[in-house]
């Protein structure tokens, strides 16, 4: 799944009521720029969607160990697997830094 940066910055003005300055003048607000998704439907979604890519990338793997399927489609198969992998993990390392520099701050 790729994920669509406009979307996530939506989502994050949604949840956060951040308005750029930009926006500010447009009569817009949070709610209408994300299309009315909230940001932990949106991060269900995208996990949902995570999980299932790992799990096409398992069967593609099995079906090449049985000889039901190509190469190709195996290969593909398995780089989506291993690109959502790399995100998912990129993800939680920031969101596990965001909140080590959350309770390192002074209150």
């Amino acid at each position: 799944m790729i994920v669509d940066p406009s979307s996530v910055l939506s989502a994050y003005k949604k949840t956060g009521g951040v308005i750029d300055s930009a926006d500010a003048g447009s009569g817009s607000d949070a709610t209408s720029l994300a299309g009315g998704q909230s940001f932990g439907s949106f991060v269900k979604s995208f996990l949902g969607d995570g999980v299932a890519g790992l799990k096409a990338g398992e069967n593609a793997a099995a079906s090449s160990v049985t000889g039901k399927a190509d190469l190709a489609s195996i290969a593909t198969a398995i780089d989506n697997a291993e690109v959502l992998l790399t995100e998912i993990t990129t993800i939680r390392d920031k969101a596990i830094s965001a909140y080590q520099t959350i309770t390192s701050s002074a209150i």
